[in-house]
């Protein structure tokens, strides 16, 4: 019940505390210290298009937590956005915007 994506770069202590639905992405970056609930999503909000209409791949599209971050149950992270150091994420929040270092996120952004 558990998807991370092989490409994902996961520091030291990582961990998943009930991991059933719980999705990283393949450019993820996660930090030292940093701990997931279930259902979780580390994800992209989709490919960008070339001039043609073709999806672009390769280019970071998914999130970076840094050191010390929490994030609680259904959370969604989405885009290549940064949660910085020591933020906690609420549980079933939808962040597609960057945290500020020890912020802490309850409702949607």
């Amino acid at each position: 019940g558990i998807d991370i994506h092989p490409g994902a770069q996961i520091g030291e202590y990582f961990t998943i505390d009930h991991g059933t639905g719980v999705v990283i992405g393949e450019t993820c970056i996660i930090g030292k210290n940093v701990k997931l609930y279930q259902g979780v999503t580390l994800g992209a909000k989709s490919f960008p298009l070339d001039d043609n209409g073709n999806p672009i791949k390769g280019i970071p599209r998914h999130p970076i937590l840094e050191d010390d971050v929490i994030v609680y149950s259904n959370a969604s992270i989405l885009g290549r956005i940064t949660i910085g150091k020591g933020a906690v994420i609420g549980g079933n929040v939808w962040v597609t915007q960057d945290v500020k270092a020890g912020e802490n996120i309850t409702q949607k952004r």
